[in-house]
């Protein structure tokens, strides 16, 4: 369990990237940030997993936390493997090199991303899905019931964000906790039971359901947002963002906070 109360961050004093967010990650629900550019989504998932002290109120994991950043490249070509040994630093004594039972840790995490055909490839030399995978494998190797991650579907084609997003529900579903910022609505759509939605001039946090709705993402990016809601092929129903393209002298002059249209049903 993850738990933020009242939490505020800020570089200087008097000026504060966030203040006042306050909510609960329990095993087994994944809780999406979301925000426009700037809002302060990055830094707070940061704070949430222990990389960043907050300079307001208090921070409460109960869980030892797996973090994924964003997708880059490594200077050093390690291997794939390696790179997902890295996760099982907690679990390696001083002075010491990994053993069996972390070299197995690791390829069963990277088995269970379906990754496993990769542990010799040089890391440089994956694709950005596939280096993403790398870090998530890496997360599972340390055993945390908790993962934190850092827009983990930036820079991957649909495919990627499929597979990447797949795998996070299935986590989920195996009792995990997730915690990920995300510049995509439909992505928290998908895989949120809870929100924070990074306001410029406040955070509001709640029920995905309640609050991923067109008025409160017209509001939150300012412009237009539309939701359609569909039938899946298993029969299921949900619903999709669709944001309302204008022009760029609407968007730049501010005039974009249009009442969002009803949304349509196929």
């Amino acid at each position: 369990m993850l738990e933020l109360d009242h939490v505020a961050y800020g570089y200087r004093a008097a000026e504060h990237i966030f203040r006042d967010v306050s909510f609960r990650v329990s095993a087994g629900t994944a809780t999406a940030v979301l925000g426009p550019n700037g809002s302060g989504k990055t830094t707070l998932v940061r704070c949430a997993a222990g990389l960043l002290a907050p300079t307001e109120g208090t921070i409460t994991r109960l869980e030892t936390v797996g973090y994924v950043p964003q997708a880059h490249s490594s200077s050093f070509a390690y291997r794939a493997l390696d790179m997902v040994l890295m996760g099982r630093a907690r679990q390696v004594r001083i002075f010491r090199s990994p053993g069996a039972a972390d070299r197995f840790a690791a390829l069963r995490a990277m088995e269970r991303v379906g990754i496993a055909d990769l542990a010799d490839r040089l890391f440089p030399t994956l694709s950005g899905g596939e280096q993403q995978l790398v870090f998530i494998a890496r997360a599972i190797a340390t055993g945390c019931p908790l993962l934190v991650l850092d827009e983990p579907s930036t820079g991957l084609d649909l495919k990627n964000q499929v597979r990447v997003l797949t795998l996070l529900r299935d986590l989920k579903a195996d009792g995990m906790a997730l915690l990920l910022s995300t510049h995509e609505p439909d992505h928290a759509l998908y895989l949120a039971d809870s929100v924070v939605l990074m306001h410029r001039d406040g955070v509001v946090a709640g029920s995905a359901a309640e609050l991923l709705t067109a008025a409160q993402l017209s509001g939150l990016y300012g412009v237009g947002v539309s939701t359609l809601e569909y039938q899946e092929g298993n029969g299921a129903r949900r619903r999709t963002v669709v944001p309302r393209y204008g022009s760029a002298k609407t968007l730049l002059s501010g005039d974009s906070q249009l009442p969002p249209s009803a949304p349509i049903n196929s």
